[in-house]
């Protein structure tokens, strides 16, 4: 009788662990994450530096490491969206943030458009960000 309930004392500490161990940690929205740009006026010119920072928007921090897998840059504001230039990524200097390199072939509005995923997140942050 004594080995039948240490057996459903165990049985039942189990199921406890094995239960409190599929809890999953819950994870911001993917709407809580945008793109800000650092400056927003770039001089147009060759070989220019555009900065942005990824951050929580519900905590303000910054967010490291995240994959930025689509970049454009064109004159859409404009409304020359064929008006496009080839942009490269670059290293960033601080946690969050991210740089490209660019040439700005003539003066006015361009739009940044970004595609990035973070690390632990469904779903994809998606910015346009326009740069004078």
């Amino acid at each position: 009788m004594k080995t039948f309930r240490y057996s459903r004392a165990v049985m039942a500490a189990l199921i406890g662990v094995a239960m409190s161990g599929s809890i999953t940690i819950a994870h911001a929205d993917i709407k809580d994450y945008a793109f800000q740009l650092v400056d927003q006026t770039i001089k147009a010119g060759p070989d220019k530096t555009i900065t942005v920072r990824l951050l929580n928007m519900t905590t303000g921090k910054p967010v490291p490491d995240a994959v930025i897998f689509a970049t454009r840059l064109d004159m859409a504001p404009d409304g020359m969206q064929e008006m496009a230039t080839k942009i490269a990524s670059m290293p960033g200097a601080e946690p969050g943030t991210y740089k490209f390199k660019a040439t700005f072939s003539m003066a006015g509005r361009w739009q940044l458009s970004l595609g990035a995923k973070v690390q632990g997140e469904t779903g994809t942050v998606e910015n346009k960000l326009i740069i004078t």
